[in-house]
């Protein structure tokens, strides 16, 4: 059995963080920037917390949360380009990345609820 640490959509979840706080690392509007790296931290760690949970109904429950953290990111991203905080580039990286975790993300939610209505 592989560890959370090993789970793809763990380690891109983590890879966009650690790619947003380089990004803003110089920003001076500190509470956004701290508001977008908790969310985008929030989704690596819903993702580990899922991986450690016992039921089902937990499993999805974080799923769902770090889905909703990928939304709050690619929102953030929109408003940081838009304040240019961040350039088209960078904010396409973000967004295109948020949007791929998040299909993955939503591909776990639905294996788990397949798998608890086929038991």
């Amino acid at each position: 059995m592989q560890s959370f640490e090993d789970l793809i959509i763990r380690q891109r979840s983590k890879d966009l963080y650690h790619r947003i706080a380089d990004v803003l690392e110089e920003s001076k509007i500190y509470f956004f920037r701290d508001q977008i790296l908790r969310a985008t931290l929030s989704i690596s760690n819903n993702i580990a917390e899922w991986y450690e949970r016992e039921t089902k109904k937990e499993l999805v429950r974080f799923l769902y949360i770090a889905k909703w953290s990928c939304g709050e990111v690619r929102s953030m991203g929109i408003i940081a380009k838009e304040r240019k905080m961040i350039d088209d580039e960078q904010c396409d990286q973000i967004l295109s990345e948020c949007r791929r975790i998040s299909i993955m993300i939503h591909k776990y939610i639905a294996s788990v609820i397949e798998s608890t209505s086929s038991t």
